[in-house]
């Protein structure tokens, strides 16, 4: 089992910056890609960024250029830097891990998910 914990989230003026923090423990070896989703009203959840245990980093289009993602995976933890924020960003963000998981004779992926973090940017 692995568990997530965000935190970091706030209420912060357009073009301010935030930075976003997620702790894991558990099973934290087992764990691979981890990554940043969001969720914002009435819109479904969608990628922020990942980043995968060797640091290969994929981005959303929409957050390409101003948010920056990171791991330390000595200390079990993920971390999201935002700049020049939008009121389009506002938004629950979630801290996802993907682990290997033994399955009899295979392997396969299970996602594991934090509570999430509100953050408001306001105009």
């Amino acid at each position: 089992q692995v568990y997530l914990v965000e935190s970091g989230g706030g209420l912060v003026q357009a073009g301010g910056s935030l930075r976003l923090s997620c702790a894991a423990s558990g099973n934290t070896p087992s764990i691979t890609t981890m990554g940043w989703y969001r969720e914002a009203p009435g819109k479904q959840r969608e990628l922020v960024a990942t980043i995968s245990k060797r640091g290969a980093t994929n981005y959303g289009d929409s957050v390409k250029g101003r948010f920056t993602i990171s791991r330390d995976n000595a200390k079990n933890t993920l971390t999201l830097q935002m700049n020049g924020l939008k009121p389009e960003d506002t938004a629950v963000y979630y801290c996802n891990a993907e682990a290997n998981i033994p399955r009899g004779s295979d392997w396969g992926e299970r996602d594991y998910w934090g509570q999430g973090t509100q953050v408001t940017v306001s105009p």
